[in-house]
């Protein structure tokens, strides 16, 4: 990241959900730019009566607003802030910030922050997964650049495609490469489920989970499409509306395929990890879950989609079924 703006930078981990801790590293922060900027925080910090959260914050933007120049704060890591005091401090400065100060916050979800209404004022600008998504170029670039591979434009179109531009993915194919005498039939077996992508994938995201989300997500693999209605009659769940947008602000691989948000899918590499998962720990559930699937197409119209969930099932009956009463149409 370049800018020529002076940028206070603050690194952010999860034992940083202390008050106080917090904001002497915020204050600590802002001196590595300027050392008269948070000088009077760190001194109310170190007193034995705090002040007023408000009044000291109030101060310390008052000595932003004294600057000639604009001054970028960077917060790495923002999701790992869970403190509802912290959070708070973050609304505040928000809401009161001085135009020389420009807030940046990396994060992997979306912030508890106001944003519709930052968007409907135009005050907010928001790089995502897609802006960051790498095109067939940059990823040839990469690959070939960066990584010393040979390799055609067919297998890189290949890459690019099966990893949808992930720059990780990328990368971590990139290092499987370099030790492959086959190339092409690497590429052609690329998945979740290669041991660089699934120790990845499995120790950043899929651990991290709540037990329950890790369920909903290996319950839900099975499905190439998912709606918050079909989610609910594989999981037994009557959330999954909110649950699939919660994954999706979360950036958990969720993609939207409308913009009413109705209908999503996870990314090809991560539910192929799911998939493989699912069929190691629970590969008793996975009939079933097709069963649940074919009976919601059904009831729901879609008689090819119950047919292809019909057909995966061990129990054909209901395939049979299926095909009897609408081979015709």
């Amino acid at each position: 990241m370049q800018s020529d703006h002076p940028t206070a930078w603050l690194s952010l981990d999860e034992a940083d959900n202390d008050l106080l801790r917090f904001l002497a590293y915020l204050a600590a922060a802002f001196q590595q730019v300027d050392e008269e900027i948070g000088a009077p925080l760190l001194s109310a910090l170190q007193s034995p009566q705090l002040p007023a959260i408000e009044k000291i914050l109030t101060a310390l933007l008052n000595e932003i607003a004294l600057r000639a120049d604009s001054l970028i704060l960077v917060l790495d890591d923002y999701h790992l802030l869970s403190e509802t005091a912290i959070l708070e401090v973050m609304e505040f400065l928000l809401h009161h910030q001085p135009p020389q100060l420009h807030l940046v916050l990396i994060t992997r979800e979306d912030p508890a922050l106001p944003l519709a209404k930052l968007r409907a004022r135009d005050k907010l600008t928001e790089i995502r997964a897609w802006d960051l998504r790498f095109t067939q170029e940059e990823t040839n670039a990469f690959l070939q650049g960066v990584m010393g591979l040979e390799l055609t434009r067919q297998d890189v179109a290949a890459l690019e495609d099966r990893t949808e531009g992930w720059a990780v993915g990328l990368q971590l194919a990139g290092l499987s490469m370099q030790r492959q005498a086959d190339l092409k039939a690497f590429i052609a077996d690329f998945s979740g489920s290669h041991r660089y992508i699934l120790d990845y994938l499995t120790d950043e995201v899929l651990q991290q989970q709540p037990e329950s989300i890790r369920s909903f997500l290996l319950h839900t693999s099975i499905l190439d499409h998912l709606s918050g209605p079909l989610c609910d009659a594989l999981t037994g769940r009557i959330d999954s509306d909110k649950l699939l947008t919660h994954l999706e602000a979360a950036n958990l691989f969720c993609v939207p395929l409308d913009e009413e948000r109705r209908w999503y899918r996870y990314h090809h590499l991560f539910s192929d990890l799911l998939r493989n998962q699912l069929t190691r720990s629970q590969p008793e559930w996975i009939p079933e879950l097709h069963r649940r699937a074919s009976r919601w197409y059904e009831e729901n119209g879609d008689i090819q989609a119950a047919i292809d969930h019909a057909l995966q099932d061990t129990d054909l009956t209901q395939a049979a079924h299926l095909i009897e009463q609408h081979v015709l149409p």
